[in-house]
Parts: structure tokens; sequence; C-alpha cells
């Protein structure tokens, strides 16, 4: 007989849930967040941030969020960081690498490149296997717990890539108190769409009140 729906996404919410309750709570959250807000917020560099595959579009996401906040961020494909835009790196930057195996080629070997073009560039990794290539040449490793996929195969990238959400979450919500970001912030790089709206009304509603 087959699972009964509500019965199949109770055990899944449960199982990512426990998950994300399993990330390792570390120092290493505090030096990751130091280094973002040195290198982008102080020193004017900014966050490049890299995956292949589902852990890139995470990678992307994460990017994407920081801009909004305040902290520049940028998406580098791994691949094409091989066909000349490894050329978007400048001084300051810093690299936020995901790879829930730590064995990525794309992305190893990305650590490779982008320290023979700028050897002392910093290197915050996510990743699954706290044993992993790419954890031992991090300068900060973050660790998602190494929670099995929900995926009934055990392998599509379900579990893993909603804790690497979460976790960019953490990292983001964390360097804009630090920054001290303010609605009127959020304002002036949210122009179009219901944010835009919601951001500009909450201006004038300080305004009003000030």
């Amino acid at each position: 007989m087959k699972t009964d729906i509500k019965e199949r996404m109770n055990r899944i919410l449960r199982a990512e849930a426990e998950a994300v309750l399993s990330i390792p709570v570390t120092d290493a959250y505090a030096r990751a967040v130091e280094m973002i807000v040195e290198n982008v917020n102080r020193r004017g560099g900014k966050l490049v941030t890299s995956g292949m595959g589902k852990a890139g579009q995470i990678a992307m996401n994460i990017a994407t969020t920081f801009c909004s906040t305040g902290t520049p961020a940028v998406f580098l494909h791994p691949s094409e960081a091989q066909h000349g835009d490894l050329g978007i790196l400048q001084k300051n930057d810093l690299l936020l690498l995901l790879s829930n195996s730590g064995k990525t080629r794309e992305i190893i070997e990305l650590v490779e490149l982008a320290r023979n073009l700028n050897p002392q560039i910093p290197i915050i990794v996510i990743t699954g296997d706290r044993e992993s290539i790419l954890a031992g040449l991090a300068d900060v490793a973050l660790f998602t717990g190494g929670a099995p996929e929900v995926c009934p195969l055990g392998m599509t990238p379900t579990t893993s890539t909603t804790i690497m959400t979460v976790m960019g979450d953490v990292l983001v919500v964390s360097v804009m108190e630090e920054i001290g970001f303010r609605v009127e912030d959020y304002a002036l790089r949210h122009h179009g769409g219901y944010l835009g709206h919601k951001s500009k009304e909450a201006v004038a509603r300080t305004d009003s009140e000030s």
C-alpha cells in the first residue's frame, strides 16, 4: 500500500527539522563573520561564493541575499572560473565555498587557482565532511553535521541543501547585525516589487515617528 502523502510529509519535515537542529554550533561562525565583515564591509572587498550543481544554486542564493543586506557578493561558477571568470577576484575578496562531500573536483581546483592568483585570499567552507580535502584547505570550515538525505535513494541533495541554506542565513543575519544594517539601508537596495514597497513604508513610518 502506498504511503499516505501526509504521513510522508510529516516524516520528511521531522527529518529535515532534526537535521537543522543538529548543525554543529561552533566558534567557527564568529570567525567566519569577522572575516566577512573585515574584508568586505571594512576593506571594500567582496564575498565570492561558489559551489557545483545543487550546492552551487545555494551558493548563488547566499550571494544574492548578502548583496541585498549590505554586503557585496557575487557567485562564481567553478567551471567558468577556469575559462577566465577567475578574473573577478580582487584585493580583499574572500571565498565562501559549498561542497557537501568536500571532494568536489571543480571546487578543489578553484581553491588552487584562486590561491595562485592571490595566495592570501581567505577561504570559508561549508561541508558535511570534517576530514575532507576541502575542509583541510579552508581558513574556516563550517560543518553541516552530516545528516542523511531524505531522498529515498539517499543520494539526491535534499537535506544537505536545506542545511546549507540555513547556515547561509546564519552568516547573513549575523553580518547584518554586526554592521548595523537598517531598514533605511534595505530600502536603498530595493526599489521594486513587494519588498521595495514594504521597506519604503517602514522608512516612512520611522521618519514620521522621529
